[in-house]
């Protein structure tokens, strides 16, 4: 089973950016798909982005309601995965996670905050 941190998460203003990081143990990000998923309180979780293993291709994909402002990214060296996430808005407030794909266990994800 995989073992993800997830950090980075923070309080930011409408217009404001992050870069959340997933570090990963007991996999290899580099020949997994990787996920950013987030969950608001009273929500069902989704699934924001995706980034496919390198012998795919790293295809990456996005929710419709993050596409242009949010980039996943992949550092192989590092075995981290990130999130940058450019022009937040409010309804961007959610704890955010990551997962391979499909998911292993869940970790305790980063909680982003965006006020208006």
């Amino acid at each position: 089973q995989a073992q993800l941190v997830e950090s980075g998460g923070g309080l930011v203003q409408a217009g404001g950016s992050l870069t959340l990081s997933c570090l990963a143990s007991t996999i290899i990000v580099s020949d997994s798909s990787m996920a950013w998923y987030r969950q608001a309180p009273g929500k069902q979780r989704e699934l924001v982005a995706s980034i496919d293993p390198v012998f795919s291709g790293s295809a990456a994909n996005y929710a419709d309601s993050v596409k242009v402002r949010f980039t996943i990214s992949r550092d192989n060296a590092k075995n981290t995965v990130y999130l940058q996430m450019n022009n937040l808005k409010p309804e961007d407030t959610a704890r955010y996670y990551c997962n391979t794909l499909p998911n292993h266990n869940w970790g305790q994800g980063t909680q982003v905050t965006v006020s208006s």
